[in-house]
């Protein structure tokens, strides 16, 4: 174990695997996103890539670079990060894992609103025609919302309820909501392109106003949920054992529940719906660095990252010309790995 003192007097302790794995991590997000600057209709090498970004590049790369894509792989990383954070708290708040950023409703709300956006009728700019909505907006407005609901239909189980309480409260919500975008799209056949295109998720952004608009919400939640995550240890021992050790289970979860759910209703409203990074990008870092969430959250925040800007990487080069969306690209990784995570899990339980 190393320790580090800080000028505080503050010591950190970091195991070497984790130390490793960490900047294993941050240095695969620098790498990766100096490949996703390179990629794309005017390729260019990592050198060009890194001279241009010193100011030392032509006005042509010094545009696509600044104003095309480095906002897009920047927005990759943070989605990515919040993404993978979300689903290692979610895993460990709920004890569950297969627990996944969408668990409490968030894609379900998401869709509803969306597709009620684009099939009322969408104006210039994004906004619905007479009121100051955006599909973002919407989409970020319709994620909060059905975490509400499913905050309040658990907490009609009494103060008896478990953590399953709120999972079969995530499921109802998502049945009841996607009965809702799915008659939607019924009566607007002439929409259900436009929908399915945000549905599987993508990274297009021109300049930095997406970017802008996610990073006060991935500050937020990555201080709350790392300030927190030595709570998930404890949490993992029961909620009896916890109480005895000074811990309010109850009011560690819901608080790492809102800003883990605040993080990906942020993430969804600027990328649509992009499935199994958080379960692939947890469950990844716990086979390289251990099981504890006070190791797993901030590797997740970096892993998820790296994750998302290979993906987009393929997503842009596998079928070019043409873009694969960037969900699309996930589920066929995601798919695979949820079945091994499964298999494990029913041999550990059994």
């Amino acid at each position: 174990m190393i320790v580090i003192r800080t000028p505080g007097g503050v010591s950190l302790r970091l195991r070497p695997r984790a130390l490793a794995v960490g900047a294993g991590c941050a240095l695969a997000a620098l790498a990766l996103g100096v490949l996703a600057i390179g990629s794309g209709d005017y390729p260019m090498s990592a050198a060009d890539v890194l001279r241009t970004l010193a100011g030392r590049g032509s006005p042509a790369e010094d545009f696509i670079v600044t104003e095309l894509r480095l906002p897009r792989v920047v927005l990759g990383l943070l989605v990515g990060g919040l993404l993978a954070l979300a689903g290692g708290c979610y895993q460990g708040v709920f004890r569950n894992p297969l627990a996944d950023p969408y668990l409490l409703g968030v894609a379900a709300g998401a869709g509803l609103a969306v597709t009620a956006v684009i099939t009322v009728g969408v104006g210039v700019g994004g906004a619905l025609t007479g009121l100051p909505v955006t599909i973002p907006l919407a989409a970020f407005l319709g994620s909060l919302g059905a975490v509400a609901m499913t905050y309040l239909l658990g907490a009609s189980g009494g103060r008896g309820r478990s953590p399953a309480t709120l999972i079969l409260a995530g499921v109802a919500v998502s049945a009841f909501l996607s009965a809702g975008q799915t008659y939607l799209l019924q009566r607007n056949s002439d929409s259900i392109q436009q929908v399915y295109s945000w549905l599987l998720g993508r990274l297009a952004t021109a300049g930095w106003h997406d970017v802008r608009l996610v990073l006060p919400y991935f500050l937020l939640t990555a201080l709350v949920v790392l300030l927190h995550r030595r709570e998930l240890d404890v949490l993992s021992v029961g909620d009896d054992e916890a109480a005895s050790l000074g811990l309010h289970p109850q009011r560690s979860r819901y608080l790492l529940i809102a800003a883990a759910s605040l993080g990906t209703a942020a993430a969804v409203s600027a990328s649509g719906l992009i499935g199994f990074v958080g379960i692939i990008v947890p469950h990844t870092v716990r086979l390289l660095a251990g099981s504890s969430y006070r190791v797993i959250l901030p590797l997740s925040l970096l892993f998820g990252g790296a994750f998302l800007a290979l993906t987009d990487v393929v997503a842009r080069t596998a079928a070019a010309p043409s873009e694969i969306p960037i969900g699309v690209v996930t589920a066929l990784l995601g798919g695979p790995f949820f079945v091994l995570v499964l298999r494990t899990s029913r041999r550990m339980l059994s």
